[in-house]
């Protein structure tokens, strides 16, 4: 009896061993992640709440408020093609960030690491990150909710998350 007592007292400190070195690994993980510098023109609070989603995701994230009329030029120096704007625009590492991508899509960029300008979420597609709930101060950049339902349903789009290649060409990324 003594002897099996043992053994559940030791697979158990193991098995708490295991969970802490894979928390470990997981924070080790987020804490590598670099930092995101968000360039969004003010007031954008679906710009912000992708900031957030960024967040809560591990990322460390500035926003950099950017006058409307200093976006195109900024897009210009990051070298995002114009088919593929959307609000705001980020810069992590070596990579774009162009409107509402999942962050575990960047995640996967960030371990991929292939030779790519970034990432973008074209438009602004109802239900991506940062546009999952409606406002009522936000006129364009805010998911529409459905009126007709009682329970105020948001209605989502499908949409992809592109890679944009070196010269210019993209590739899905991802499906969502």
């Amino acid at each position: 009896m003594q002897a099996r007592q043992a053994v559940l007292k030791h697979a158990s400190a193991a098995l708490l061993l295991l969970a802490a070195a894979t928390c470990g690994i997981a924070a080790a993980a987020d804490e590598a992640l670099p930092p995101v510098v968000v360039f969004a023109p003010s007031p954008c609070l679906a710009c912000i709440d992708w900031a957030d989603h960024l967040r809560q995701n591990g990322f460390e994230v500035r926003i950099e408020e950017t006058a409307s009329a200093s976006m195109p030029r900024l897009k210009r120096w990051l070298n995002v093609p114009a088919e593929l704007e959307s609000v705001h625009t980020a810069k992590i590492g070596n990579y774009f960030i162009e409107g509402h991508v999942p962050a575990e899509d960047i995640k996967l960029l960030l371990k991929e690491k292939p030779r790519a300008r970034g990432l973008a979420v074209p438009g602004l597609p109802r239900g991506a990150p940062g546009r999952e709930v409606s406002n009522p101060f936000c006129e364009t950049a805010c998911t529409i909710l459905d009126n007709a339902s009682q329970d105020r349903e948001i209605r989502r789009e499908a949409y992809n998350t592109l890679l944009v290649g070196p010269d210019g060409k993209t590739s899905v990324f991802a499906r969502h």
